[in-house]
């Protein structure tokens, strides 16, 4: 015993910590009777030779079964020919895209463990034994035919029987050079030589008598060039001492993260994949991750998730680290090694059981953590957000493949493509890494959880460039409803890292689309800047609108149709909702141009040449502040209540699962439902109603969450909006809820309210325009002359009764601003009441639809 302490302090440190020694006897590989493991030969009928299995002194095999020549170490058994096998393949894997990156079959010590591990040969037939050719050596605890035991199933990712179809296992055969590194930017960034750190090559290298790296490329790329076998991360003779670690794999270094990641690479307790796969940068950024930092990610797995994935018993997620979401050998059918990724069956409908095959379903591998505690592999959920249920709602977005309308899920980044937006082309786009999407795929309407949220980079932060290492009681943005701060828009940590567009606009105009998009992707590191213009995104919305708008989908512009997308689909809203059969454009909607801020007569809003007087764009502040506060505080629930007019918002503050009628906080608090536009009981995946019934009397109604109803509804209400007369009847909105006895907010008010081309909201049917598929230039007035006629035309008109003759600043509203203008350009069937003030009010407002 001493001795053996001599040796392992004279051992480099990671090999010291790693405590691996060569021990074949001792390992699973030991095949012969005296194997402890429930694989091995039979007594009677089976051999004490331990190495036999694998090799011989005499007939080794020469060339595999296709006559292709090996060099292999004395093997004992026939190798299948590398045509045999179907390789991994993906859209984000740069090896397939540079010179020499990728050999489609196995080689080298790969095509050796396959001749075991697909299962084409008994695991007892040997080319001798004994000096017997063509052996069979009796086994038991093995599978039909002797081959390698299915263990939970062989298309699961719970067995070491891979087959031949090598789709859902690590690619072998990649050469990984600094070609390949550069152009993927999460790699390890070797010389010339192939080696990391760069001229030691201690880490990475090709092995040669004067080189023994941790992680040993091999020689079998073109003209002997490094690449990446099996025995690259496996050395099938070796076996870990500290039983506590759990089953190791036969793995060069740690199965587990076995210290606090730092981002410095540590070989003694960093995980393996992070030899290779530099996913810190320079500041750590996966280090401080909410799945990878242990101040955050320090739930536990529960023993039957444990035993199944071979953890040790009440492993922390931080330890299982890339092990939680990947698997080398994951589920058939998953793309990118993502663990339980598809939409297999589960044995006796148990979540904690392995998925058999299936079809890509990437929600389902965050779905392992992120639901329920009765289904989850965690022991402890409280901090760990119910995603599967908010997907789970009667409006939602679409992330399964039936709700996306297609046969397989439509969600698939790539690294190779150049669709005028981006060029992913390039020798370090780095697309792959960024989880990048042409725009022709974001057109096939989806929602997976990777389309938001950077799995490696998201922080438990309220904001994305708040200090990682000191982690915050959650990662979604700021919401106290509470006074003395500043509401803003800017992006919370779990966005973080991910990518979005930022629209560039070439008029203030509500009825012109963008110029065009800037993407912004990438982390940002240690910079601390929030604005709009940096690289990355900065902001929610950003990350919104590269679907929500025509960076995502055609948008020809054409009202009231248009060849935008559909609703209707599974799960979705259904067509003719407020009108709608067909979505809006959020970046035409949401732009708030600076020139537009403020009150007072703004050029170029998009409404008709004769409403341009004291009118402007209007917005709810997504994208920029109005920079008005005509409506007082008072009219304002808490946070909005601060600061109005430089206070921002987020998109999440009105779409996602239902809330109470006084909050857009989801319920349950901080450790409740998710933020986020997931899911929702309501229509359009709104946090409350919006219908032609909100308003006054009506429960839930959306726009109360924010405004106040007292002020709004009420015909007793006090406070100051921006419909109010100083001088006269004070506030309007409850001066008319008590004239009518109730109101309506889409009476007055854009059908859908996001952005519009007249100040705060308001519809005019004496200017209705091409948003309604009347002609360009606006000032066409529509006919009516009855209380109970009103004009509807999907997206923006529903129920609509406002007519301005001329715009008033806000504060300042007196009954003659409105009425008919008994304008020159008429449409419609009725007949046009065209008096105007108060009498107009009596004649067709009284009781309106």
């Amino acid at each position: 015993m001493a001795a053996l302490i001599v040796v392992l302090a004279c051992l480099p440190a990671h090999m010291a910590d790693a405590q691996r020694v060569s021990d074949v006897r001792g390992t699973r590989h030991n095949l012969s009777t005296s194997g402890a493991f429930a694989t091995h030969a039979a007594t009677p009928g089976g051999t004490s030779e331990v190495c036999v299995f694998c090799h011989t002194p005499h007939g080794a095999t020469q060339a595999d079964q296709g006559g292709a020549a090996m060099r292999a170490p004395l093997w004992n058994r026939r190798v299948p020919a590398g045509a045999t096998y179907t390789p991994y393949t993906s859209s984000s894997l740069d090896a397939q895209y540079i010179a020499d990156g990728f050999n489609n079959q196995p080689g080298g010590s790969s095509k050796l463990c396959l001749s075991c591990h697909d299962g084409t040969l008994a695991i007892g037939s040997v080319n001798v034994l004994n000096g017997q050719s063509n052996a069979t050596i009796q086994m038991t605890g093995t599978g039909p035919g002797g081959v390698m035991p299915a263990g939970e199933g062989t298309s699961t990712g719970f067995t070491r029987f891979l087959g031949t179809d090598l789709r859902n296992d690590h690619p072998i055969s990649v050469t990984f050079n600094a070609a390949l590194a550069a152009r993927d930017g999460e790699l390890r960034a070797v010389d010339a030589q192939q080696r990391w750190p760069a001229g030691s090559g201690s880490v990475v290298g090709v092995r040669s008598p004067a080189l023994k790296p941790l992680m040993p490329l091999e020689a079998t790329g073109n003209g002997g060039v490094g690449q990446v076998q099996c025995a690259s991360c496996h050395d099938p003779h070796i076996r870990e001492l500290d039983a506590s670690k759990g089953n190791q794999k036969f793995l060069r270094a740690q199965r587990f993260q076995e210290a606090t990641p730092t981002a410095s690479f540590n070989a003694a307790s960093d995980i393996v994949c992070l030899s290779c796969h530099d996913k810190n940068g320079s500041m750590g950024i996966w280090a401080f991750s909410a799945h990878a930092n242990p101040s955050v990610a320090d739930e536990t797995y529960r023993d039957a998730s444990a035993t199944l994935r071979e953890f040790p018993p009440a492993q922390p997620v931080w330890k299982a680290s890339c092990l939680n979401c990947h698997d080398t050998h994951t589920v058939q059918g998953a793309r990118r090694l993502t663990r339980e990724g598809t939409d297999g069956a589960l044995p006796g409908g148990n979540p904690l059981a392995a998925r058999q095959g299936g079809n890509p379903a990437l929600e389902n591998t965050c779905y392992q953590c992120h639901t329920t505690g009765a289904r989850s592999a965690l022991a402890n959920v409280t901090q760990v957000p119910n995603i599967e249920s908010a997907f789970g709602l009667g409006i939602r977005m679409p992330i399964t493949t039936a709700e996306q309308g297609g046969a397989t899920e439509t969600h698939d980044i790539s690294a190779n493509y150049n669709d005028g937006s981006i060029d992913c082309s390039t020798a370090t786009n780095r697309c792959g890494a960024d989880g990048m999407e042409p725009k022709a795929t974001l057109a096939l309407r989806h929602a997976e959880c990777t389309d938001c949220h950077n799995p490696h980079r998201v922080i438990k932060n309220r904001l994305f460039n708040s200090d990682p290492s000191v982690p915050e009681a959650a990662g979604t943005h700021r919401h106290d409803e509470a006074a003395g701060y500043t509401h803003s828009n800017l992006a919370s940590g779990v966005l973080r890292g991910s990518w979005g567009v930022e629209p560039v606009y070439a008029s203030t105009s509500f009825q012109v689309l963008p110029n065009s998009y800037t993407v912004k992707r990438g982390d940002p590191g240690t910079n601390p800047s929030t604005a709009v213009t940096q690289p990355y995104v900065t902001r929610e919305y950003q990350v919104c609108l590269k679907c929500h708008s025509d960076f995502g989908y055609a948008d020809n512009n054409l009202y009231p149709a248009g060849n935008r997308p559909a609703l209707g689909r599974l799960g979705g809203t259904p067509a003719g909702s407020n009108n709608l059969t067909i979505y809006t454009n959020q970046a035409k909607e949401f732009q708030a141009p600076v020139t537009h801020q403020g009150e007072g007569t703004k050029p170029t809003s998009g409404a008709g040449s004769n409403y341009a007087t004291n009118n402007h764009r209007g917005w709810h502040p997504v994208m920029g502040a109005t920079g008005r506060n005509g409506a007082g505080a008072n009219a304002f629930r808490s946070p909005w209540s601060n600061a109005v007019g430089t206070q921002t918002m987020y998109c999440s503050d009105c779409h996602g699962e239902n809330t109470a009628a006084t909050s857009v906080v989801p319920p349950g608090g901080e450790n409740g439902s998710p933020w986020g536009p997931h899911g929702s009981q309501n229509n359009f995946l709104l946090k409350g109603l919006w219908n032609n019934t909100a308003g006054s009397g009506t429960a839930n109604t959306l726009c109360f969450k924010c405004h106040d109803q007292n002020t709004y509804a009420d015909r007793n209400g006090g406070g100051t909006t921006g419909f109010f007369q100083p001088s006269g009847r004070g506030n309007l909105h409850a001066y008319h809820t008590d004239k009518i006895g109730r109101i309506r907010c889409n009476w007055c008010h854009v059908a859908v309210p996001h952005g519009w081309k007249n100040k705060a909201l308001l519809v005019n049917l004496n200017d209705v325009g091409e948003e309604a598929g009347q002609p360009a230039g606006g000032n066409r007035e529509w006919r009516y002359n009855a209380s109970g006629q009103a004009f509807n035309q999907e997206p923006y008109y529903m129920n609509a009764k406002l007519k301005v003759r001329t715009f008033a600043t806000s504060g300042n509203w007196t009954d003659t601003n409105c009425g008919s203008n008994n304008s020159a350009l008429t449409f419609g069937t009725n007949g046009n009441e065209t008096i105007n003030g108060k009498d107009w009010m009596k004649n067709v407002c009284s009781n309106p639809p």
